[in-house]
């Protein structure tokens, strides 16, 4: 009897065989790899990590200048001649190896870029938030995380920014303040708080300003990297401290001025 050879098929072969073939199958030369845009600082500004960064060294110059600037402020609550030669102290601060006010112009400019870099870098970390979350939350949001400083903080921002606007236009540069005398911050203060809807505005903006303190105080060592547990009931001292200094400190003076607790 012939034997029957039986026919081996191979279509499962041929089908891997052709896979092969396709994975080997030439697609032209590869693809490199995107070249980093910039250099390293601008990268790491366009970062959300690089504007929390900057967010958080500008809040700091800004509450040290804050800080100073009330302690200043408070001298007028010792007469005329103690705040007017602490103004004096400031534009003369840095000679004889400056000029006069170089120092003090100085201080302004950095002052004026920390302000600038802590609203671009807040601005900018909203939108990339919006875009993050293009659509709003559904439901009403659980705030028991979040204090009330911290939803408050753009509004509290806004402001505060409103506020060193008319505050430079009252006792800095005067065309808000009728009597205004330039070199004589003494007589400037109480021209301007004796202005009972001016110390009104003064007070308001100043606990706006401490809200703001509280919340960017505690958040800024977060930004920082500083972040550990055992940390954080110092990081609230620390934060309700700042905030109670400052605001009690700054609201005192249109306050006790306006009342006449305290006069000439």
């Amino acid at each position: 009897m012939a034997k029957v050879e039986e026919e081996v098929s191979t279509g499962s072969q041929n089908a891997g065989a052709d896979d092969a073939s396709v994975l080997t199958r030439y697609t032209g030369p590869p693809v490199p790899e995107p070249r980093r845009q910039g250099h390293f600082l601008v990268r790491f500004w366009r970062s959300a990590i690089g504007k929390k960064w900057v967010m958080a060294i500008s809040g700091i110059i800004l509450l040290g200048y804050v800080l100073a600037h009330m302690i200043g402020n408070l001298k007028v609550f010792l007469g005329r001649e103690h705040i007017n030669v602490y103004g004096e102290w400031l534009r003369t601060l840095g000679e004889p190896a400056f000029p006069r006010t170089v120092v003090l112009w100085g201080m302004r400019v950095v002052l004026v870029a920390a302000f600038a870099g802590h609203i671009i870098a807040a601005y900018q970390l909203t939108r990339m938030n919006q875009k993050a979350r293009p659509t709003r939350y559904q439901s009403r949001r659980d705030y028991v995380a979040a204090n009330f400083a911290s939803r408050t903080m753009r509004w509290t921002g806004i402001i505060v920014g409103l506020f060193v606007t008319f505050h430079l236009l009252d006792l800095t540069w005067g065309s808000a303040n009728p009597h205004f005398v330039r070199g004589d911050p003494y007589d400037n203060l109480f021209y301007s708080f004796d202005r009972v809807p001016v110390a009104i505005v003064y007070i308001i903006a100043m606990l706006a300003l401490g809200l703001h303190i509280f919340h960017g105080a505690w958040s800024m060592f977060q930004s920082l990297g500083l972040n550990n547990p055992r940390w954080n009931l110092w990081r609230r001292y620390f934060a309700i401290a700042l905030a109670v200094v400052i605001t009690v400190g700054n609201v005192s003076m249109p306050l006790l001025i306006t009342t006449g607790v305290v006069n000439r």
